[in-house]
Order: C-alpha cells, then sequence, then structure tokens
C-alpha cells in the first residue's frame, strides 16, 4: 500500500502531516483514558481498601469555581451509609 512505508512517504510528503496529527491525536485520546482512570472518583482499582471511593468527595468541594456558593459549607444530599 503506498503511504505506509518510509521509502513511499519520501515520494508522498503530504502524507507525513497527516500521521503526525493522528499520532498526536491518538497519544492524547490514551493520555485522557490513563487520566480518567487514575484521577477519577468513580473508579475504584482495589476494592478491598477503598470500597466506595467516591465517598471521600462528599464534604470536599471539587467544584473548579463558583462566584456564588462556597461548597465547603454546603452538606451533600447523598445518603450517609
Amino acid at each position: 500500500m503506498q503511504g505506509l512505508s518510509l521509502q513511499s512517504l519520501k515520494k508522498h510528503k503530504a502524507l507525513i502531516p497527516l500521521y503526525v496529527c493522528t499520532g498526536v491525536g491518538c497519544l492524547g485520546a490514551m493520555f485522557y483514558v490513563i487520566r480518567l482512570a487514575t484521577r477519577s472518583p468513580d473508579v475504584s482499582w482495589n476494592k478491598k481498601t477503598n470500597p466506595e471511593p467516591w465517598q471521600e468527595y462528599r464534604d470536599k468541594q471539587y467544584k473548579f469555581y463558583s462566584p456564588n456558593i462556597d461548597y465547603s459549607k454546603e452538606h451533600s444530599p447523598a445518603p450517609k451509609y
């Protein structure tokens, strides 16, 4: 197939930016999925030590910015177990 080998890319130089943009997009998507899997409170990798990790954020402010409400003084409507 044309454009898939280094020799073919030397002939079709217009395909190089396409491969670079596709590679950067794939790396960005992979980074985002890994970040979601490691940082999200909804994901529990070790259920023995922390079976409900989302409960840690019950009384914490995790919203980035709110000009009107201070979430540190608000109570969560989530049921307490």
